[in-house]
């Protein structure tokens, strides 16, 4: 029998080969796991990344894990698989080359004196660390044609679909070329949410790592863009992790124009899921997601902690953050954007 070894990813062409080719030969791999993302993640935020891999001596793959390393003072250290997205985790062959990236993970995370290690799974997975299932992803099964997906809501949605063409929007998909547009709603939108934005740097990375993968959706109100949405298509799956409309149009209905426009272009593309991104339980995007009839799904995120420590609260709802959400609402835009990107940088 072969005995494996576990090491961080080279940096050789051959290395870059044989990881992707086992992500894309695993079923149960996320577009996520691709090499191209450690490309996106160290070239727009500069964090360090380890990339684990679990070989045989000949060198066949049989388990990985992508890990980012995180570290600020007023967040902590700490590593996740994957910060800034939905998904990613560890993926093995075998229990023996899970139990082994699972070691290996951890001393790595001791070595940088990080206090705890996420990841993002879809589905449960046996292990010790500490599991957390406070989040689901909103997936719609699409079927053959968008006419068909239509005729299955109910009148109200279409109603409310056709609203903005009435009020004379206009939507298209494109790339690089619509990055401005997007990031003029997306930013505004987060600001308004109190959360601080992303450099407009990282989505262009990603446009530029994954051309074919990644689009953009715009709804315009004539000149003037009003909702827009991120797009990454892997597989049979087309998901939506970044979306935003302008407040100031919401009475015209914009959102409902985007998702009308992406699960169009969805079905006209041949993918068999819209995946909406991932909530919370009951939640307002949770109830606005199921309204076009997608249906939860849970995601499983695990944790190894360091000794004495408890599972970490980085998120909107945590109460300690409201003050500051209710601050970062009401500065200027221009500020927002320049201040956002240095702080939510280090928030997974």
């Amino acid at each position: 029998m072969s005995t494996l070894v576990s090491s961080v990813l080279g940096r050789t062409d051959a290395d870059v080969l044989a990881w992707d080719t086992y992500v894309l030969s695993s079923p149960i791999t996320s577009g996520y796991h691709l090499s191209g993302w450690r490309r996106v993640i160290e070239e727009a935020f500069g964090h360090r990344t380890y990339y684990l891999v679990a070989q045989e001596e000949n060198k066949t793959v049989q388990g990985i894990v992508p890990l980012v390393f995180l570290a600020s003072r007023g967040f902590g250290r700490f590593m996740v698989s994957l910060p800034f997205v939905n998904y990613g985790g560890l993926i093995a062959n075998s229990s023996e080359a899970y139990r082994l990236l699972e070691v290996s993970a951890i001393g790595k995370a001791k070595d940088l004196n990080a206090a705890h290690i996420e990841l993002r799974h879809e589905r449960p997975i046996e292990t010790s660390w500490v599991s957390a299932a406070r989040k689901v992803s909103m997936r719609l099964s699409l079927p053959g044609s968008y006419e068909l997906l239509m005729k299955g809501f109910p009148s109200k949605l279409r109603s409310q679909v056709r609203r903005a063409q009435k009020e004379g929007m206009t939507a298209r998909i494109g790339g690089r070329e619509c990055l401005d547009e997007f990031y003029a709603v997306f930013s505004r939108c987060m600001r308004d949410l109190g959360t601080p934005v992303y450099a407009k740097g990282f989505f262009a990375k990603i446009l530029e790592v994954f051309p074919k993968e990644a689009r953009i959706c715009i709804v315009s109100h004539g000149n003037v863009p009003v909702a827009a949405g991120f797009l990454f298509g892997f597989r049979s799956s087309l998901e939506i992790p970044w979306a935003a409309s302008d407040k100031r149009f919401n009475k015209l209905a914009p959102n409902m124009m985007l998702y009308g426009t992406v699960l169009e272009y969805a079905c006209q593309q041949g993918f068999q899921v819209f995946d909406f991104g991932r909530s919370s339980p009951d939640s307002g995007t949770y109830r606005f997601k199921e309204q076009w009839g997608a249906q939860p799904h849970q995601l499983y995120w695990y944790y190894w902690m360091g000794s004495g420590l408890q599972v970490p609260q980085l998120n909107p709802q945590n109460p300690k953050y409201a003050l500051a959400i209710r601050v970062w609402q009401q500065l200027p835009l221009a500020i927002a954007n320049l201040l956002g990107p240095y702080i939510v940088k280090h928030l997974p």
